[in-house]
């Protein structure tokens, strides 16, 4: 079983959707020994749901929105995960604080895994492009499920 943390700032949109885009696209590619989930770097968005227009961007997608509170990341996720995926550089600051360092280089940004080292997801808190942000994931989970099926 692999099991994956996607962590953003506040667990609202950009890591949420996250876990839903690669949750769907397991189901509907019928593939097993993969578990998801999502946390935040920080405490301000605790217990809420993903970020609406983030979550009618998923949906104007085809997604399907679980229920979601967001919760923060804790030290213990750590050892729970076999990979904490961050999506910009400064969420990898907050895990590393977090988690006491990387130890096993198990932590990375999300648009590494579509071949692009060191880019971030942009931010659609700020820039407001929610359907930006969520091709760029897209791209992301894409290159997850690659490098972990056949």
């Amino acid at each position: 079983m692999i099991k994956i943390l996607f962590i953003c700032h506040g667990n609202i949109c950009r890591s949420a959707a996250a876990e839903m885009v690669l949750k769907q696209m397991i189901r509907e590619k019928g593939i097993s020994g993969i578990e998801v989930d999502s946390a935040a770097a920080t405490r301000e968005e605790i217990g809420n749901d993903i970020y609406p227009p983030m979550k009618r961007a998923l949906q104007e997608r085809g997604y399907r929105c679980e229920p979601h509170a967001a919760r923060q990341t804790v030290r213990a996720d750590y050892d729970r995960y076999d990979l904490l995926i961050g999506m910009d550089t400064e969420n990898l600051y907050d895990m590393k604080r977090i988690y006491g360092g990387d130890p096993g280089r198990k932590i990375s940004l999300l648009r590494n895994w579509a071949g692009e080292p060191g880019m971030e997801i942009d931010d659609p808190w700020y820039t407001r492009d929610f359907r930006g942000a969520l091709r760029q994931i897209e791209e992301g989970c894409k290159g997850i499920l690659r490098r972990f099926t056949v």
